[in-house]
Order: structure tokens, then sequence, then C-alpha cells
């Protein structure tokens, strides 16, 4: 849902493709997943000013022992009505289970099945719903929840992997695409050891960036950057 929006406002490990990130070979730190809630403020940078466009509140609540809930709520400053993604994925492999996304543009929900992904997407400005009735032949995660899953893969640096997600969007690229992490430093962020982790994905082209600053003790997002279009937005 992020990148929805996003594209609104505008030693070493290599894997080959045939060794593609998904939920049937991913490896989780999993005693990092727990229940939390987070708020950080969303910041856009222009002509060397820095104002807030949102907040964005993230939830991480375990359902029962193999399913875990991850809420993003964004709250736009110029937007009465939130935006609100919930996905619910399982929590040893992040293998994805259901996605919704309501806001004021659209609605959309998804129920992941072994080879097939349904559910429906309502664009509400021409009221126009599609049916979505997509055949998957390979494992992937949901496109809404790689950004979550990226803390707790095994980081070091010089990492990098190619994931295999899915994205539902009828006027674009849908089904099962790519994201990349591109790369993994060691490094300290307000006084804490971090990785920074540089990331991207086939979503758009590969044509925004994403950086995330992850506490290397606990594992928590202390800042993520966003270089889009030439515009950069922070999150912390």
């Amino acid at each position: 849902m992020r990148t929805f929006l996003i594209l609104l406002i505008i030693g070493t490990a290599n894997f080959s493709a045939q060794n593609l990130l998904s939920p049937t070979n991913v490896k989780l730190d999993s005693k990092y997943i727990q229940d939390e809630s987070s708020e950080v403020s969303w910041t856009m940078e222009n002509a060397g000013s820095k104002f807030e466009i949102g907040k964005v509140t993230t939830d991480f609540k375990k359902l029962n022992k193999k399913d875990l809930l991850i809420k993003t709520t964004v709250k736009m400053k110029q937007s009465p009505e939130a935006w609100v993604d919930s996905t619910i994925v399982k929590i040893s492999n992040f293998q994805p289970v259901y996605h919704s996304s309501l806001n004021s543009m659209r609605n959309m929900s998804i129920r992941f099945n072994k080879n097939k992904a349904t559910g429906y997407y309502l664009d509400k400005k021409t009221q126009k719903k599609d049916m979505i009735d997509e055949a998957t032949t390979s494992p992937y995660f949901d496109s809404n929840s790689y950004p979550a899953l990226i803390r707790f893969l095994p980081l070091k640096e010089n990492y990098t992997t190619e994931i295999s997600i899915f994205d539902y969007n009828p006027t674009a690229k849908k089904g099962v695409i790519k994201a990349y992490i591109e790369k993994v430093e060691k490094s300290e962020y307000n006084g804490k050891k971090v990785w920074v982790v540089k990331t991207t994905d086939d979503i758009q082209d590969r044509k925004t960036e994403s950086t995330y600053y992850i506490d290397i003790d606990s594992r928590k997002v202390l800042k993520q950057e966003i270089n889009a279009g030439g515009r950069k937005m922070i999150m912390e």
C-alpha cells in the first residue's frame, strides 16, 4: 500500500534465479517476530526543506500459533480518510493467506490459495469492479508483506537476493514478479548499530529505491528512505 501511495506522490550471499527467495526456502529469524505497534512520521524533502505528509502506524499481531496479522494505517494530511492495509501471513515463512486494502481510491481483497489468488478490485472513482482470479505456478510472498519480511531475514554484509512477490494492479504489472535486495551494509544510526538494506522491485520497474535502517539487536526498522522519481521521502 505504501508503494501505491508513492506512485501517487511522484560473507557474500548471491542467489541465482533457481534460488529465488520464496516461502518454500526462506529462513527467518523468527524470535524477532512479536506483537508490536509503531508509528512513524512520513516526510518529504524538497529544495532543501522537509515537511510532513502523513503518519504511518504498523501493527503486528499473532492471531494464533501459525498466523500473523500485519496492519498498516496511513493517515495523509490532505486526506480525511485513512488508508488501511491488512495482511495475514504464516509466521513460519510469511506464506500469504489474505490481503485487504481499503482507501478513498480503491478497495481490494485477495485470498491466496495454493495455485490461485482470488478476490476483487474496486475502483471507487469509476465504480468499476474487477474480479481477481490469477493462476500461479510458483511460490511467492504478498507484495504488501515483503517490506516487513526484510527485517527478519538472516542479514549480513554484502547479502543480496531476489524475492518472488505477487502484486495486483489492473493498470500495470500483476501476478508473480520480483523484488530485490541489492545491498546490505553495516553502519550506525543514532548511536545504534544497524543494517542498511537497499531494495527495489518490479512494481515500479526498479525505478524506486527503498533503504531500510534496521537495528541489528532488535531488528526494528529505525528509518526508511524512499527515492522515487527524484523525490526523497523519509519514514522515521
